[in-house]
């Protein structure tokens, strides 16, 4: 996750529950069924086990970055 919000330039959540495809489905039939309230109660009961900053200078992002776009290049030629 670290990596991720590094790669982005911008904070990343981990919520406390991490299947959230489950978690997903659960809060949109609530929703349908009238349970909750989108987006407040959906907001007011997520919670966020941890969160990840940016910590990565814009020179090494630039660099990591252009070698997956190289890759992926390498990889489309294959396809």
């Amino acid at each position: 996750m670290q990596f991720l919000a590094d790669i982005l330039d911008m904070k990343v959540d981990r919520p406390q529950i991490l299947e959230a495809t489950a978690l997903g489905a659960a809060y949109f039939t609530g929703i349908a069924a009238g349970i909750w309230k989108y987006p407040d109660d959906i907001l007011r009961i997520h919670r966020i086990e941890r969160d990840f900053t940016p910590d990565m200078d814009a020179q090494t992002r630039e660099s990591l970055y252009a070698g997956w776009k190289k890759a992926v290049e390498r990889a489309q030629h294959w396809a």
